[in-house]
């Protein structure tokens, strides 16, 4: 099969179409024939070496695909050779063929194509795990996304949005700021020109955001702390702001705040499994519904995710970057 391995850890040019053998499921698993697979950012950072594949994973860079079932462990299970899913790997969706654990697939929502559904596992996980089970937005709350237009902004305003939250988000520029509140925002707040601590206490009267899902850190954290409500959550899915920042601890004992974080990659078959139970019943629905749709920014061959990483590092999309593969 055709596939693309990082050849050395650097820049887009060292990622390489190569040809390798087609993966063997085993108990538990799944062969997909891949159609589609989304880019991620923990795609960038394992071709430059920052993310380590987990034990067992292949090196193979891709954390989710859309296709058909090919062969595997179907027992137990709804699903039947030829039907058409997407999952959540560990690694391995830029190829041809990937092997994926069955309790990680999920069935294509109806009235999506394949490239629709590849840019859904990986910040659809990510967002349910993270706003939904770690930091527990629940019915009345509020949210503040930072980076609004990734994928996983705009996976997390869309979610959020249509399950009845107010929601504000973050963005470098107004054309993505407006892009935000196309898709749920209450108000997209211009990081560059706007302190959104600001911004989110006057929109909320002085008293805070609930959750903030935040892919940035460092410096942002007090900003993050101060616009929090009390008892509110800060959930860390990324460093792209660093790792170290200072923080105000009579703040967080006083108001009782909690800063959490995580990274999904490392975790189980079965935590992930319990993810796709909930997204099945309570997400799916609202893509099928179209209350929910994926946001493609650009489509690219196999041969060329080089050009398609190249793109995600430019930073001026908006939404998912995706591999078509047939």
């Amino acid at each position: 099969m055709r596939a693309i391995e990082i050849s050395k850890y650097g820049g887009p040019d060292v990622l390489q179409l190569t040809e390798r053998p087609i993966p063997e499921a085993g108990k538990g698993e799944l062969l997909i024939r891949v159609h589609a697979a989304g880019i991620n950012r923990p795609d960038v950072l394992q071709r430059m070496g920052f993310y380590p594949v987990p034990h067992g994973a292949s090196d193979l860079p891709g954390l989710e695909v859309a296709g058909e079932i090919v062969s595997g462990d179907l027992a137990g299970t709804n699903f039947q050779v030829g039907d058409k899913v997407c999952a959540l790997v560990q690694g391995g969706g830029y190829a041809e063929y990937c092997v994926a654990p069955v309790l990680q697939c999920l069935p294509i929502p109806h009235g999506l194509t394949m490239i629709e559904a590849a840019s859904l596992p990986e910040t659809f996980f990510t967002v349910w795990s993270n706003v939904f089970d770690r930091a527990r937005l629940t019915a009345g709350e509020s949210l503040l996304v930072q980076g609004g237009t990734s994928g996983i902004g705009v996976t997390a305003i869309q979610i959020a949005s249509a399950l009845g939250h107010r929601v504000f988000a973050t963005a470098g520029t107004e054309e993505k700021c407006r892009a935000t509140e196309g898709l749920g925002a209450e108000r997209g707040i211009n990081y560059k020109t706007e302190q959104f601590s600001a911004v989110v206490k006057e929109l909320t009267g002085g008293r805070g955001v609930d959750v903030i899902l935040d892919m940035v850190a460092g410096g942002y954290i007090p900003q993050e702390v101060d616009c929090l409500a009390d008892d509110g959550r800060i959930a860390i899915i990324a460093l792209l702001g660093g790792a170290k920042t200072d923080l105000d601890l009579a703040q967080v004992l006083r108001r009782r705040l909690t800063i959490t974080g995580s990274t999904l990659r490392p975790r189980s078959v079965a935590f992930k499994a319990a993810i796709a139970r909930q997204l099945f019943e309570k997400v799916w629905p609202l893509l099928e519904s179209q209350r929910i749709r994926p946001v493609i920014y650009q489509v690219f061959p196999l041969a060329e995710a080089a050009a398609a990483h190249a793109t995600m590092e430019q930073g001026a999309h908006i939404g998912k970057i995706v591999l078509q593969l047939q």
